[in-house]
């Protein structure tokens, strides 16, 4: 069976001083390995399949015997690292937190232990006829969360 942290290595190496970044290698007891690449800008059917060689150059599918599927993250799917969050900033994201809550909003900051939502809320002031809109930020960390993903607005 392959594993992991070595698979790792060579993704790693084979993607260096690209655009590319890994997301996830999930690795089955059955030797099925899905690996999941992103990228600041847009990840091709070239890098995926320049990446399966680099793999399959390393492992030997006749001695592994593994079946092998790279591919990008999903454009919906939740984030995974931290770099995801980097890729969208100044985006709208969904965040489902722990406690049960959903926000939407602009993902503003992203830093080690943490990122800031900026929220639109409807408030009346006192005396106020009508409620205004106020923005408002909202600071998460990674471990309060369950996921947080990019949101796909047609306008």
């Amino acid at each position: 069976m392959i594993e992991k942290s070595e698979l790792t290595k060579v993704i790693e190496s084979a993607i260096e001083g690209s655009e590319l970044f890994l997301v996830d290698v999930a690795i089955s007891r059955d030797n099925n390995i899905v690996v999941e690449i992103d990228s600041m800008d847009c990840v091709s059917i070239d890098d995926c399949a320049k990446l399966t060689k680099a793999i399959e150059s390393h492992f030997d599918r006749d001695t592994e015997d593994y079946e092998l599927e790279v591919g990008s993250a999903g454009l919906t799917s939740p984030f995974k690292v931290k770099r995801q969050y980097e890729k969208y900033i100044d985006e709208e994201v969904e965040v489902l937190t722990k406690d049960g809550r959903k926000i939407k909003g602009i993902l503003k900051e992203v830093a080690e232990n943490n990122f800031v939502i900026s929220t639109t809320k409807k408030v009346k002031p006192e005396g106020a006829k009508r409620p205004i809109q106020v923005c408002e930020d909202e600071t998460f960390n990674y471990d309060e969360i369950k996921y947080t993903k990019y949101l796909i607005q047609f306008k």
